[in-house]
């Protein structure tokens, strides 16, 4: 299963956000230069994540973004819902009704075998991204940092970025 960047790009402008300070946004553009990426390409997914209620946007000058819900609310799976939508990964076209010497309707009563697999296969990896939240992956990322190199260099860019609203 491949997944699109906005679901990596998205993770992490998520748990960027989660560092603000209480009344803190982001810009798009200050998102965007963090994590070297577009900010056209980059606007689209902070949109869809403001869409699927992940994150809010404050309009205006010193607007941007900040996150809509608590970190432990937020869930891998809401993330890669909104960037991706919630069709799922594979998509069963009936191909095995194709071809020379077609059978009868009669043979293909029962859903396709495969499809049924990977939808099995599907749920699972839904359930794994379900359990794990925003909050869960930043704490593994502390616990990673040893030497605190990681949080620096967030703090640092917060410092810099970081825009105050009344909110």
């Amino acid at each position: 299963m491949k997944l699109g960047d906005g679901v990596e790009q998205s993770i992490h402008c998520v748990g960027m956000l989660a560092g603000l300070s209480d009344g803190g946004v982001l810009s798009a553009a200050a998102l965007a230069e963090f994590h070297g990426v577009s900010v056209s390409y980059l606007l689209k997914h902070l949109q869809a994540l403001s869409g699927a209620g992940i994150l809010d946007t404050v309009p205006g000058p010193k607007g941007g973004y900040r996150l809509a819900r608590k970190p432990e609310d937020i869930s891998l799976l809401d993330i890669v819902l909104a960037a991706e939508g919630p069709a799922p990964a594979f998509r069963c076209a009936e191909i095995r009704q194709r071809g020379p010497n077609p059978l009868e309707g009669r043979y293909f009563a029962k859903p396709c075998g495969i499809n049924a697999a990977m939808l099995a296969a599907e749920r699972v990896y839904r359930a794994e991204l379900a359990k794990t939240s925003i909050a869960d992956v930043l704490t593994d990322l502390r616990q990673t940092d040893t030497d605190g190199g990681i949080a620096a260099r967030g703090c640092a860019f917060l410092e810099l970025h970081e825009r105050k609203t009344k909110n």
